[in-house]
């Protein structure tokens, strides 16, 4: 091993865990060199990430060669630190993509396919939420299922053989009319001026914004079953607060490694019927409604216990646990737009029949977008439906020919 291919970083992680697959990805396609600590056959550097993160355990977790280290970073922090150059190869397209997920990826193969130059931007890996997913099991052609990962590689790869553009691990900082055209902002500084915008960033899980909840993120606290739940294999119980499809399908994952799952909602449960009953049939379950959790309570630097009060008699509970999941919705990735465009109640763009937002020229498509299904299918379809109705628009506006047959 020559000394520049000598491992500059460590990399902490588990092969379970979805985000630490995404770090080592990022870090192999730019080849860099890292030394890889696998928690499950080295269980003693657990010990090493409680003390880095104060009691927490959160993977993934990288160290870097000065000793500083960063819990989770996304690519664009990772970009930054080991200093790659992240810019645009122009100034100028018919179309920004923002949000590299299964989505902007889609629209970017049609856009192609329409001689339409464009180019993708996404804060993060390319691949989005679904190419951090452990398997799809509901996707179309794929019988028997497919890796998160494995689906997103192939989303890129048809992109890339149509000649588009990909710049990942740099964020949009905002979206601005410039007379008929749009401005791009990246974070880098970097503007894009383009004759239309698709906004395909998605969404991530809400918070429950509560005493307690914030530092015990990662020590106890968690938003994801799949990464998170065989830190607790053999727990006597752990707790999903949410009464939705994702809550109840968390906790069945993570009914694999308790001994008992204790769901807590605000209100009555609202996931589908089957759900519901398969839940409810398992003697592994108990399920609480009409809760308002007040509290996440640590102790030494962990959670402890849920805190909830009852919203019809007012009493008080408390729920000791191994660890609490959250899953009480989604919030959208579209704060760089501001106050610029129209929202529903929830955050999510609202768009006309067209997919067209607020702004004229941006549009909407996948989880950011109001009504959406926020399922990977509908996604990809909202990414294609968005392009044609981009087209048209690029037509309209005299930027592109009319074509001869509607696709």
């Amino acid at each position: 091993m020559t000394p520049t291919d000598r491992p500059s970083l460590t990399v902490y992680g588990a092969p379970w865990c979805p985000h630490c697959r995404r770090v080592k990805k990022f870090l192999a396609a730019h080849r860099v060199a890292y030394e890889n600590i696998d928690i499950d056959q080295r269980p003693e550097a657990i010990e090493t990430l409680k003390e880095l993160q104060g009691g927490g355990q959160i993977i993934p977790t990288v160290v870097y060669a000065d000793g500083a280290h960063e819990v989770n970073p996304s690519d664009e922090a990772l970009a930054r630190r080991i200093g790659l150059g992240v810019a645009a190869a122009r100034a100028a397209y018919d179309l920004v993509i923002v949000g590299g997920g299964p989505a902007g990826l889609a629209a970017a193969i049609y856009a192609a396919r329409e001689g339409i130059d464009s180019i993708v931007v996404d804060g993060s890996a390319l691949g989005g939420q679904a190419g951090i997913s452990d398997r799809i099991d509901n996707y179309p052609g794929f019988p028997d299922g497919i890796s998160g990962a494995e689906l997103a590689e192939r989303f890129v790869a048809q992109a890339r053989r149509y000649g588009v553009e990909l710049l990942s691990a740099v964020s949009v900082a905002s979206v601005t009319p410039d007379g008929d055209d749009l401005v791009t902002t990246l974070a880098s500084g970097q503007e894009l001026t383009s004759h239309a915008v698709i906004v395909a960033t998605g969404s991530t899980y809400r918070r429950l914004d509560v005493p307690g909840e914030e530092g015990l993120i990662g020590a106890g606290v968690h938003f994801c079953a799949t990464c998170d739940g065989p830190f607790y294999k053999g727990a006597d119980e752990l707790v999903v607060i949410g009464g939705g499809n994702s809550a109840l399908e968390e906790g069945l994952h993570l009914s694999e490694f308790a001994k008992q799952v204790r769901v807590l909602a605000r209100s009555e449960l609202s996931a589908s019927p089957v759900l519901q009953e398969r839940v409810k049939s398992d003697p592994q379950f108990i399920v609480q409604t009409g809760v308002d959790i007040i509290e996440l309570e640590g102790e030494r630097g962990r959670f402890a216990a849920v805190v909830a009060r009852d919203r019809e008699s007012g009493e008080e509970h408390r729920f000791p646990a191994a660890a609490a999941f959250v899953f009480i919705g989604l919030d959208p990735n579209s704060g760089f737009l501001g106050d610029a465009v129209e929202r529903d109640a929830g955050g999510f763009l609202t768009t006309s029949a067209t997919m067209e937002t607020s702004m004229p020229g941006v549009f909407a498509a996948g989880d950011v977008r109001a009504g959406s299904t926020k399922q990977l299918g509908s996604a990809v379809g909202d990414g294609i439906a968005a392009l044609l109705m981009v087209r048209r628009h690029l037509e309209a506006h005299r930027h592109k020919s009319p074509a001869l047959v509607d696709a």
